[in-house]
């Protein structure tokens, strides 16, 4: 099976987009299947869009060239588009109708979360031709190897990470523990610890604060915590949660978009206004969330299997998938197409004009 990925795959912290790509295609390709990234070749079975945003900086072909590709170079291609998005994420305004545009092209539909699948859902998508698949990070570098437990005498260490600045990640939540660490009962029983970037001109006061972190690194120092927290708002999946868990870090979490999917059973939920309380019943049941999480299979090699059962299913039945296409004829794909190619070298040439002033004015000054 040949399976085209469209996106590049980006060294050191990033995102969970990018961790999805390079975990599922190691699977892929450690169980006998052929990765690319490109559409270059005319003997693709399956097409996986993983971000057709017009703004996407990782995004190697999009919707339309797919189309394009199903059309005039190999119709027996599958078209399967992973749905991990939306304008509720980020609080933006033109994520979900660029998604939906997408959707309309594609053959099959993957959505990380119930929820998201009802978001969209609601918002008129078709939901017959799709799936949930729950994410997962490498159990390789996420695993509880030499994890490190507390001992009830200590500090309660509790820690989050991100890569993204945005405020919707969870710093309201955040904050609120960093002002809790002003109350001495509260700074003699725990500490926080936050990796990864921080908002525009936002500071702590109580909390340490470390660079981005990826891979083995991010997994040591994780494994060195007791608890893990998550306030992100509207999270369609996240993967900073998955890799927490998988290091053995029971979870606190915020009741909000996929994320109790993904950490029920494994913590606390919890409302911005009742934090305090449940972050003392997350301490007391310290134990019991530990126990439940040594068996905690929701890691990437399950989560590709999932992929990799689905495509090999979708390929026994591309006959009928193929006869139940969209209606868009031949022409209007190709002037799609070419309308989008065009758009595109326009945005690049614009881009590297922006570049090149934006030097010009760093030399005047």
């Amino acid at each position: 099976m040949k399976v085209s990925i469209g996106s590049k795959i980006i060294d050191g912290p990033y995102g969970g987009g990018n961790l999805f790509v390079r975990n599922l295609a190691l699977y892929l390709t450690k169980t006998g299947n052929c990765v690319t990234y490109n559409l270059d070749d005319k003997d693709i079975d399956i097409i996986l869009i993983i971000n057709p945003l017009k703004n996407s900086e990782s995004a190697t072909f999009d919707h339309l060239d797919a189309l394009y590709y199903s059309k005039f170079i190999n119709p027996n291609a599958i078209i399967v588009h992973r749905i991990n998005e939306c304008d509720e994420r980020k609080n933006t305004k033109n994520v979900n109708s660029q998604i939906m545009y997408a959707n309309q092209f594609a053959d099959f539909t993957v959505y990380v979360s119930k929820w998201m699948s009802n978001l969209y859902k609601e918002k008129g998508l078709n939901v017959d031709f799709s799936k949930v698949i729950l994410s997962g990070s490498d159990i390789n570098i996420f695993n509880q190897n030499k994890k490190e437990y507390w001992n009830k005498k200590s500090i309660f260490k509790i820690v989050s990470h991100h890569w993204s600045q945005n405020w919707m990640k969870g710093f309201d939540t955040y904050k609120l523990i960093d002002d809790l660490l002003d109350k001495p009962v509260w700074s003699k029983r725990i500490s926080f610890t936050y990796i990864g970037n921080l908002p525009h001109n936002f500071l702590f006061r109580n909390t340490q604060v470390l660079q981005p972190l990826s891979g083995t690194k991010l997994a040591d120092k994780l494994k060195s915590f007791h608890g893990y927290i998550t306030g992100s708002i509207n999270e369609p999946s996240g993967n900073h949660h998955i890799e927490a868990m998988q290091c053995g870090l029971p979870i606190l979490y915020i009741n909000s978009g996929g994320i109790p999917e993904y950490c029920k059973d494994n913590g606390v939920v919890f409302e911005n206004n009742n934090l305090e309380s449940q972050l003392d019943m997350f301490i007391t049941n310290y134990d019991k969330y530990v126990t439940k999480l040594k068996k905690y299979t929701n890691n990437s090699d399950r989560m590709s299997k999932e992929f990799l059962d689905l495509f090999v299913n979708l390929i026994e039945n591309k006959k009928t998938i193929i006869s139940s296409r969209s209606t868009i004829n031949s022409i209007q794909a190709y002037f799609l197409y070419k309308k989008s190619k065009i758009r595109k070298k326009i945005n690049k040439l614009l881009s590297i004009l922006k570049s090149k002033l934006s030097i010009l004015k760093k030399r005047d000054l």
